[in-house]
C-alpha cells in the first residue's frame, strides 16, 4: 500500500460503478449463472474497498493488490477478522473462475448472498459516513 493524494471524485466514480453492477446482479439469473454473479459481488465490493482506498489517499498495485486492499480496508475499518476471511475467500473463488474456469455451485450463492451483500452495506455505510450519500446501495 502506498501513499497518493486522497481522491473523493474517483471514489464517487468507483461507488456509481458498484450501482451498475448491483443492477446487473439483480437481473441476472443466479441459479444458471452462479460463478458470473459471485464475480460481479467481488468486483462491486472489490471497488468499494478501492473507494475507500482512494478516499483516504492508498493505492494498492502489483503482485497481491487484491489481498493488500482487502487487508488494508479490514483494519482500517475494523472488519471482523471472519469478514476479512470471507473478502480473501471470495478474491480466490475470482481468480479461480477467472483463470481456471472454476465453477461456483448455485448453493454456495444462495448460502452466502445475504453474507456478501451485509459486507458491502458496511463498506457503502463507511463512504456515506465520509461523503454523506454517495448514491450506492445493494440490492
Amino acid at each position: 500500500m502506498r501513499r497518493i493524494t486522497p481522491d473523493r471524485e474517483k471514489a464517487k466514480s468507483l461507488a456509481k460503478m458498484v450501482e451498475k453492477i448491483e443492477k446487473r446482479i439483480e437481473e441476472t439469473d443466479k441459479e444458471k449463472f452462479p460463478s458470473q454473479v459471485l464475480k460481479d459481488y467481488y468486483t462491486a465490493t472489490k471497488q468499494l474497498m478501492e473507494a475507500l482506498a482512494a478516499s483516504e489517499g492508498v493505492k494498492s498495485s502489483g503482485e497481491g493488490a487484491h489481498k493488500k486492499l482487502i487487508n488494508w480496508v479490514a483494519e482500517e475499518y475494523n472488519l471482523k477478522e471472519s469478514e476479512r476471511q470471507f473478502l480473501q475467500q471470495m478474491r480466490k473463488y475470482r481468480n479461480r473462475i477467472t483463470y481456471e474456469g472454476f465453477n461456483i455451485e448455485y448453493g454456495y450463492l444462495e448460502r452466502n448472498q445475504d453474507r456478501i451483500e451485509n459486507v458491502m452495506e458496511e463498506l457503502e455505510r463507511e463512504l456515506e459516513d465520509l461523503y454523506g450519500s454517495v448514491n450506492v446501495g445493494t440490492g
